[in-house]
């Protein structure tokens, strides 16, 4: 079949049309193919229905893998207009972020699954909770709560598997990497209005815990939190120790809190190495497209 032949416009396909185009798949004309995977792309997540149902009904391997292809191109550039959204109107909600993120392996997890467990952690530390708690004892509460009652760890087995930066994953199985575990720990003490924030430290993601009188400088930092190890609380000593041993410069980012769109940046950074070392190129360049939105 010629490209003459496929007499569609760029107006919303009905159901009838984009079956005609789903059967054109298959073309062995390159440059059918591609004209129909194009129209098909334009249509975006309204087809997907649609041919997951062909799929389901093919026995014709080449049909099948140009559909699941199609699919995934779909539900990616999804991801990326949902994250350029996020950026351009402020990066200020860290779990939608997240939860964005996590459709780009899991494109079909309901998000509010995502928020009502966030929702029930944050309910159980609200229940424990004292109004004339200093700082120490909040945390001490917060990690009973994120550690003991709900079980969440350090993937210190499987550290670089790309599974511990997609947070859907790190609550289905109670492990994740630093910057996950400290993101989720401080999603939860934010929301109890306990001033718990991430610190963009090199190779190891810290939470910083802010003197709440105090709303600018280095000097507001009552201690640091490694939501790595169980909660554990350090001084600024040992971050400059860090730092030394890794013959670091002691720049301010370092030791002050970052930015959601600096943890959203490094989440994707971590996937991209994790999927270049587990020889991923096609993921790998996925998480470099969208790593370019925030260089715009």
């Amino acid at each position: 079949m010629h490209l003459a032949k496929i007499h569609v416009s760029l107006y919303m396909l009905n159901d009838n049309e984009i079956s005609s185009l789903i059967q054109l798949l298959d073309d062995p004309d390159d440059g059918v193919y591609q004209h129909v995977e194009e129209r098909l792309l334009a249509e975006g997540v309204t087809v997907i229905g649609s041919l997951e149902e062909a799929w389901e009904r093919s026995f014709d391997t080449l049909l099948q893998s140009r559909i699941e292809n199609l699919i995934h191109k779909i539900q990616f550039e999804q991801v990326h207009r949902e994250l350029e959204l996020w950026l351009v109107s402020g990066a200020f909600d860290l779990l939608q972020g997240l939860i964005i993120v996590n459709k780009y392996q899991y494109p079909d997890l309901d998000e509010q699954t995502i928020i009502n467990q966030v929702d029930e952690i944050k309910r159980d530390a609200w229940l424990e909770m004292m109004y004339n708690m200093n700082a120490v004892e909040k945390v001490r509460l917060l990690n009973n709560v994120f550690y003991n009652m709900h079980g969440f760890k350090g993937n210190t087995k499987n550290y670089h598997d790309p599974q511990n930066s997609y947070i859907g994953k790190v609550l289905e199985t109670r492990k994740g990497n630093p910057i996950l575990l400290a993101s989720l720990y401080s999603i939860v003490a934010q929301r109890l209005d306990i001033p718990i924030y991430g610190v963009n430290l090199p190779r190891h993601f810290i939470l910083a815990y802010l003197d709440e009188n105090i709303k600018s400088g280095e000097e507001e930092i009552l201690f640091y939190i490694n939501a790595f190890n169980r909660g554990q609380i350090f001084g600024r000593h040992d971050v400059l120790s860090f730092l030394k041993q890794l013959n670091l410069p002691h720049h301010k980012e370092f030791f002050v809190p970052c930015d959601n769109k600096a943890i959203i940046s490094r989440v994707l950074r971590n996937l991209l190495a994790a999927y270049h070392q587990a020889g991923n190129l096609e993921k790998a360049n996925e998480m470099e497209r969208l790593l370019t939105l925030f260089n715009e």
